[in-house]
């Protein structure tokens, strides 16, 4: 699990847009624990490498 943070330092993703990404419904790399979300890595790496922009 990776924090929003983390996230952005892990992908070179800003933090807005991983919000964005993390706001949707169908987001399958999102673990939301209260206000926190935390990101899945294995899931966000595969979204990542399937991706050909963000």
């Amino acid at each position: 699990m990776l924090s929003l943070r983390e996230a952005a330092e892990y992908s070179g993703i800003g933090i807005n847009r991983l919000r964005e990404l993390a706001s949707s419904e169908d987001c399958k790399f999102i673990l939301r624990v209260g206000n926190r979300r935390l990101f899945k890595r294995k899931l966000f790496e595969e979204f990542l490498n399937q991706s050909q922009a963000i």
